[in-house]
């Protein structure tokens, strides 16, 4: 193992958590939408949605673990788990610190969904919105790969396609309740 290894695994960890957290949010809103047809709804299609919200929890641990075993950079735990505390890109770090909060909350109370009420466990999922413009945030200003073109690319088609989603959904709603006000 090389002097760079756990800068690779943390770097990599952390790009392949985005896109899992992306996709993740894509599917989400497909599956509440209409897009995917009349909605069709069978249990792989939400445990699908699910399994990848869960990757992208466990690839953010991969990124974490590669940043603190990295020797380049000091990453403690304090750094880790506490934003603004560190010397490296502290604002930017910051945003990648609530967003793993964020991360935490929205995949802990998903596996408690049952145990909770409906309304809470919405409310606690639509921190999926604002984690994801974290993570974003987080990528393009901490990340070293942020100066590429693939990464800029890859970055921006991921947020086309998260927003395009997002408010082809808004728009879906507004009709909705519209449509419910006018009858």
């Amino acid at each position: 193992m090389n002097s760079q290894t756990w800068w690779y695994v943390a770097r990599s960890g952390g790009i392949v958590a985005y896109a899992f957290l992306a996709a993740s949010m894509f599917w989400g809103v497909a599956l509440s939408s209409k897009f995917l047809g009349k909605r069709p709804k069978p249990n792989w299609m939400l445990d699908l949605h699910r399994f990848i919200g869960g990757l992208s929890v466990v690839f953010t641990a991969i990124h974490v673990a590669g940043l603190v075993a990295d020797s380049y950079v000091s990453f403690g735990v304090v750094e880790i788990l506490v934003p603004f505390t560190g010397d490296y890109h502290p604002v930017a770090v910051a945003w990648g610190v609530i967003g793993m909060y964020l991360l935490l909350a929205v995949e802990i109370t998903s596996l408690l969904r049952k145990k909770m009420s409906k309304r809470t466990w919405r409310l606690t999922h639509y921190l999926s919105f604002p984690l994801f413009f974290l993570s974003t945030v987080h990528l393009l200003w901490a990340g070293t790969d942020r100066t590429t073109l693939p990464m800029r690319a890859f970055t921006l088609v991921v947020v086309l396609v998260v927003c395009s989603a997002t408010i082809i959904r808004i728009i879906q709603a507004d009709e909705k309740e519209r449509a419910a006000v006018g009858a």
